[in-house]
């Protein structure tokens, strides 16, 4: 490992913009470092004032203010565009209409 990054963490920030798609992007930042500047350097979410989507770091809803530690994966999530149980009601309609 080179010195000049002996005291940085790596930090993955992914997003997926549509079903079946993802970004990843891979960051050396200062240790102490907020999802909030992972979110700002990665250049995937440039505005987090306001912000209008959720983010969890390894699958569990953190703050912007969260801090960071070495090897973590920041998550983008997008908002869901139906309700799950809704479009699991539509689904079971849907099949029972479907001839065999």
């Amino acid at each position: 490992m080179i010195a000049e990054n002996a005291d940085l963490i790596s930090v993955v920030v992914v997003t997926s913009p549509a079903a079946g798609q993802f970004r990843q992007v891979d960051l050396q930042l200062p240790p102490g470092a907020l999802v909030r500047d992972a979110l700002l350097c990665s250049g995937l979410c440039p505005q987090t004032d306001g912000v209008a989507f959720k983010v969890g770091v390894w699958g569990q809803l953190r703050s912007l203010d969260h801090v960071l530690r070495d090897r973590d994966r920041v998550e983008v999530y997008r908002p869901l565009q139906i309700d799950p149980k809704e479009a699991r009601r539509l689904r079971h309609r849907q099949q029972r209409r479907a001839p065999r």
